[in-house]
């Protein structure tokens, strides 16, 4: 390696401490751009999530209009063991984090080189600047007109199909089956915002029949051979008369006095060991993602208003105030709810969910 000429000895140790200097504080500052990373990264998360959310509402309209032929199957976009009569809403599911502790580098190990460059002298040479070579002179080939005859198709046999003949008879036969289908509930609860989901109710459609006309067999298709002769052409092409051949010529060698730079003294160099630093920092850990869950509710398809009165006689039981007992779900109703939920660590939401409900020790059914 040749360094510009500074005297015997040069400062590069110098400068090698300072960069190693530099890059210490630009590490101490690392910390505070890893927190800023971890920041930025959960940003990003959300608007994953948020893409996600939208990309499944429109997945999950598709597959409401969709016949299910097995209610108790199970799917990302519908409600998994759903039985009719029952409805669901989907619910986002918070990641969960920790904060963890770890030792963080603060600087690597490394190690600063005091180095003293080599010394260098002009002199002439007398150098060869093309090798001794052969060349190839390339004498090309010579070419001629042959023709000949040759095969098209060989003879053959031929098999032709004599086609079936048919006739139209009317038949009833099965339109589509009896099946179900999810739709989407209506009730008193609506959705509040993309995250809340939508609400689903799987419901029950008979089988359904039709008349057609079916085309059967009169007479089965048939077949018949027949011969044909093989074909022949005669064509012409281009041959090799006198192939292509080679001739070599020797080129010799060649040289020039040229100025070439020429080691006097070689370089030196001396390492000096750096220790590694580090520092203590803090982190929040995932330890769960975030995740859309299918929670079961009550809505207009699988309830009653006795059933809403039902449940707001056993609010105020359990010493919360649901308003009037009318069998409406309405603002004062859902307030007794939320606050029961809150105080018997139920999730807590805007809808009549079922385990809300059986907490209450009201059925369901």
């Amino acid at each position: 390696m040749k360094y510009p000429k500074l005297g015997t000895l040069t400062v590069i140790s110098v400068l090698v401490t300072m960069s190693a200097c530099g890059g210490t504080g630009s590490k101490v500052a690392g910390a505070d751009a890893e927190q800023l990373r971890l920041m930025e990264a959960k940003e990003a998360k959300l608007a994953q999530r948020e893409a996600a959310l939208s990309e499944r509402e429109n997945s999950l309209r598709t597959a409401a209009a969709m016949p299910v032929s097995n209610a108790g199957g199970s799917s990302d976009l519908l409600p998994p063991n759903a039985a009719p009569g029952q409805c669901f809403t989907r619910i986002w599911m918070e990641p969960q984090y920790e904060t963890v502790a770890e030792r963080k580098l603060l600087a690597e190990a490394g190690e600063r080189i005091e180095v003293t460059q080599p010394k260098y002298r002009q002199v002439s040479k007398r150098v060869m600047t093309s090798e001794a070579s052969t060349k190839l002179i390339t004498v090309p080939a010579t070419y001629k007109t042959v023709s000949e005859r040759v095969l098209v198709k060989p003879a053959r046999t031929i098999t032709e199909t004599v086609p079936a003949q048919y006739e139209t008879k009317m038949v009833k036969v099965l339109d589509k089956p009896a099946h179900t289908i999810w739709k989407k509930g209506t009730g008193p609860i609506q959705r509040v915002d993309a995250s809340t989901g939508e609400i689903m109710c799987l419901v029950e459609v008979p089988a359904s029949y039709k008349t057609i006309e079916q085309k059967v067999v009169k007479t089965p298709a048939t077949t018949r051979s027949r011969q044909i002769e093989a074909e022949y052409k005669t064509v012409s092409r281009r041959v090799v008369d006198v192939a292509a051949h080679t001739k070599e010529v020797t080129i010799p060698a060649e040289y020039s006095n040229v100025m070439v730079t020429e080691l006097v003294t070689p370089g030196t160099e001396r390492r000096v060991a750096i220790p590694a630093k580090y520092t203590q920092v803090t982190s929040q850990k995932l330890v769960k993602d975030g995740h859309m869950d299918w929670r079961e509710i009550l809505c207009e398809t699988n309830t009653t208003p006795d059933k809403v009165a039902d449940i707001q006689r056993a609010l105020r039981s359990a010493g919360y105030n649901p308003g009037a007992i009318d069998g409406n779900i309405g603002a004062s109703t859902m307030s007794a709810v939320n606050a029961f939920q809150r105080a018997k660590g139920l999730p807590v939401d805007e809808y009549l969910n079922v385990e809300t409900v059986r907490k209450l020790g009201v059925s369901p059914r």
